[in-house]
């Protein structure tokens, strides 16, 4: 019964954490952008980011969590799985950690900055930081996505 629960959570806890950054790259963000514009969009999408990162750091502590539980109990493929979680955690943390610090930082500056000069050159370093934040949006998306579906494979119904 208790090998069901962990399972439970594992599950849980890979679906919440693909599903929520499914939605929000591909319906929230871009309908957030099309409807209220670059300037307040942007806001808005940096008020959910802590969130959204929040959400990550707490499933994939719970996902690698839960997966190493049942390794103990000798389930197959989970290595594989194992290995693949911890890069997808440590990249999550990455992202929220320092780049979106550093990002929240670049834009902040953005908002303070009177020199043209200064602010065209803070805007070409948060364009440079978010393209990296991007890219490993789209990592940590495909190795979730790799994950769910070994997970699918081993899991015995």
């Amino acid at each position: 019964m208790l090998l069901s629960w962990i399972t439970f959570i594992h599950l849980m806890s890979l679906v919440v954490w693909i599903g929520s950054m499914i939605f929000f790259s591909f319906f929230g963000a871009p309908s957030i952008f099309k409807v209220l514009g670059r300037e307040l969009a942007g806001d808005v999408v940096g008020d959910i980011f802590p969130k959204y990162w929040l959400i990550g750091y707490v499933c994939s502590i719970t996902a690698l969590g839960s997966l190493i539980y049942l390794w103990r109990f000798g389930k197959s493929g989970v290595t594989a799985r194992i290995i693949l979680l911890a890069v997808m955690m440590v990249s999550t943390f990455y992202t929220g950690l320092y780049i979106g610090s550093n990002a929240k930082e670049i834009k902040a500056q953005m908002l303070t900055t009177e020199d043209v000069e200064k602010k065209e050159e803070l805007r070409h370093r948060f364009s440079k930081i978010h393209r990296h934040s991007m890219v490993m949006n789209v990592i940590i998306l495909i190795l979730g996505i790799v994950t769910v579906f070994m997970t699918a494979y081993y899991v015995r119904i």
